[in-house]
């Protein structure tokens, strides 16, 4: 049977029977690491009491230790760490002497350290909202400028505001030198104004391609009862890159009142100081430094639309490719009342993380390349050590690459799609096949596995049967349809009674196929569900 509609249908028929911790664990993070399901029954006596104190427990994420992740980071030697953008731009940007390796090492240490956290962190929730807006404020990673910046992106941008108020996070993104670069910001001046980033603010980071109502005119937009127009039109997207004029860079080595730090900068010169009309509102001319741009940032991040629009892609991310009218209209209500909240986002998270729909909604999400082999390496306790030169970690990401989830490798502002019939095609599932069984045989200097499956199996399961059910419960958490377990149990017997003890301890041929059996298992379409 065709592989893809053995996931897609396998989810339609399949929707409520994980466990709540499988479900909370691969949707709040990216899987269960051994211990990890236990851990999560053990925080009440309902499943409802186990839910609301996890939430709870990764909304505060700065009060998980996090000491075995902070160990590997140190043992990884990163450099651009803790580089302030202007050390990042200095160093990488200006001085890197023409050494293409040295100029991309911040985007590099970012890949590898992403990848660090969603396997080893405690705080899972906290990466899955790093990825989550990343890839809502989509930069492409290897952009000529952003390269140099990348770790500074992730560290200061991105990560200082996962659930806090979106107006701030708006802000911070749209003066990120790596987004004013990106969308062409940094050149948007009354000399020759660039709408590029006033597109994307309106169409992706804001109300969405579903509130663009065209090339009608401005007075012509429909009005909500409040009198806000329900939509926008062009000629609000050009009016507001006016009103983004001079938000740029300090770029220019030969002019001293500029400098070439890669910090933002307001060149008021630049500004087109008339009078704009921005979704229903008439902004005077000659006003206050940064003052038009803002008023704009206000605008788009307090209107309803936005509210609905970043709502559905939240319910997306945690529930399902179709979440339901019911669980977005009341995550979009919240979101717009606590717009001024400096902790908007983190209510908006708990509320839909305590949801009915999150609860009961299982197999109705694909897990993403980036999120299937992430939970691979965390199910199997795998002992990779993500360094920028290391021969595993360049072997690794090179093999990653194939699949098509690069990370931060979308070239296009959109980001990357979220929703099964994307990455259920023939190549990405090949590929992803491949690095799985790769990760079985993978061997580090002294010739040890990293994925050491025989180490990780108890003493007195031997037989296939046994086998064949531990490493389903341990990389499940749950049982699964008895042809496959047969599929499973019978590969792993190889014609012989599966219920005798097979010579494991001694056998390399039968230790091989017990790192194959496992890496079918990470096949299996119920592993590629979130």
């Amino acid at each position: 049977m065709n592989p893809i509609a053995v996931v897609s249908s396998r989810q339609q028929s399949n929707s409520s029977t994980a466990p709540l911790g499988v479900i909370a664990l691969n949707r709040m993070g990216f899987g269960p690491r051994p211990g990890d399901l236990d851990a999560f029954n053990a925080l009440g006596g309902s499943d409802e009491e186990r839910l609301h104190n996890y939430v709870e427990q990764q909304l505060q994420h700065q009060n998980i230790d996090d000491g075995e992740l902070q160990a590997r980071i140190n043992s990884a030697g990163f450099q651009t760490l803790n580089k302030s953008l202007k050390q990042s731009w200095e160093d990488h940007f200006v001085n890197n002497g023409g050494d293409y390796a040295y100029r991309t090492l911040p985007f590099r240490e970012t890949e590898r350290l992403t990848f660090l956290r969603a396997v080893y962190s405690r705080r899972q929730l906290a990466e899955v909202m790093a990825d989550f807006w990343h890839n809502h404020f989509n930069i492409f990673g290897r952009d000529y400028w952003a390269v140099t910046l990348f770790m500074h992106h992730d560290r200061d941008i991105i990560r200082q505001h996962l659930f806090g108020n979106f107006r701030e996070l708006l802000e911070a993104v749209t003066k990120s030198t790596s987004m004013l670069t990106y969308l062409d910001n940094y050149t948007n001046s009354n000399a020759g104004p660039n709408e590029n980033h006033a597109r994307e603010l309106f169409e992706l980071h804001t109300l969405g391609a579903k509130h663009y109502l065209g090339v009608g005119r401005q007075d012509q937009v429909p009005k909500d009862p409040e009198g806000r127009p329900v939509g926008y039109v062009d000629d609000d997207v050009y009016e507001a890159a006016r009103c983004f004029t001079g938000w740029t860079i300090r770029n220019r080595p030969n002019d001293p009142l500029v400098g070439n730090t890669g910090e933002f900068l307001y060149r008021s010169d630049w500004h087109d100081r008339f009078q704009k009309h921005v979704l229903g509102s008439f902004l005077p001319p000659d006003q206050a430094d940064m003052v038009d741009g803002r008023q704009v940032l206000d605008l788009l991040a307090f209107h309803p639309g936005t509210a609905q629009h970043i709502s559905f892609k939240l319910c997306q991310r945690f529930i399902s490719d179709n979440p339901s009218a019911t669980i977005v209209n009341s995550t979009a209500e919240l979101f717009y009342a606590q717009r001024h909240s400096p902790n908007q986002l983190k209510e908006v998270l708990r509320h839909i993380l305590n949801s009915t729909e999150f609860r009961t909604t299982w197999g109705a999400k694909t897990k993403r390349p980036f999120e299937v082999i992430a939970s691979a390496l965390r199910a199997t306790a795998v002992d990779l050590t993500f360094t920028v030169e290391g021969a595993d970690s360049a072997s690794f990401f090179w093999r990653y690459d194939q699949i098509g989830q690069p990370l931060f490798g979308r070239r296009s502002p959109d980001g990357y799609p979220d929703t099964q019939e994307h990455w259920l095609n023939t190549s990405t599932m090949v590929m992803r096949w491949q690095l799985l069984n790769w990760l079985t045989t993978l061997e580090d200097g002294s010739g040890n596995l990293r994925m050491d499956v025989l180490a990780q199996t108890p003493a007195h399961i031997r037989s296939a049967t046994a086998l064949a059910d531990f490493w389903i419960a341990r990389i499940l958490g749950r049982t699964i349809e008895a042809g496959d377990r047969e599929h499973i149990i019978d590969f792993m017997a190889q014609g012989h009674n599966p219920h005798l003890d097979l010579p494991i301890d001694s056998d390399p041929g039968t230790q091989k196929r017990l790192g194959s059996m496992v890496a079918l298992i990470l096949l299996s379409p119920e592993f590629q569900w979130r």
